[in-house]
């Protein structure tokens, strides 16, 4: 067994976190209501998040804002790197790096976030954006401070 396949039996199960990912993102009003995303795929590890690019997601050259692809990308990331986290731990993006490649365009895009590594500190995820087509709009890396979860 590898050290990834050790640490996630020290955590939970993986249906656990990725049923919390889940439910978390169907609570979110922001990721939900206000733009308009959807989670498409959870797995240890993995998780792909997509928008449906209307007028209302465009900038003033008709394009895809830029923002937006980040909020994918750091959603896409966030999330997967959660999946991955042991049992009283939560983590929150400390940097998010996008390199834009090609415009979007109304129609579908997806990011789909993995993580790279994960330490009992510290991570690193990516996640490359793409339209409906497959092609890579950008690719963006994220790291994440691991801490307690806060006492509720």
């Amino acid at each position: 067994m590898g050290p990834v396949e050790e640490r996630r039996r020290s955590m939970g199960t993986d249906a656990d976190r990725s049923t919390e990912v889940r439910e978390g993102f169907a609570r979110s009003e922001f990721h939900r209501t206000f733009l308009g995303a959807q989670l498409e795929r959870v797995t240890p590890g993995e998780v792909d998040v997509s928008l449906l690019v209307e007028t209302r997601h465009l900038n003033l050259t008709g394009t895809l804002h830029g923002g937006l692809i980040a909020t994918l990308a750091d959603t896409a990331t966030g999330l997967a790197f959660r999946t991955t986290l042991e049992t009283g731990t939560t983590s929150l993006t400390s940097s998010l790096s996008v390199t834009f490649l090609r415009p979007g365009r109304p129609g579908t895009v997806t990011a789909k976030g993995r993580v790279v590594k994960r330490g009992t500190r510290f991570g690193y995820a990516e996640a490359d954006v793409e339209d409906g087509e497959g092609r890579l709009l950008a690719r963006a890396a994220a790291t994440f401070t691991v801490m307690p979860e806060p006492a509720t």
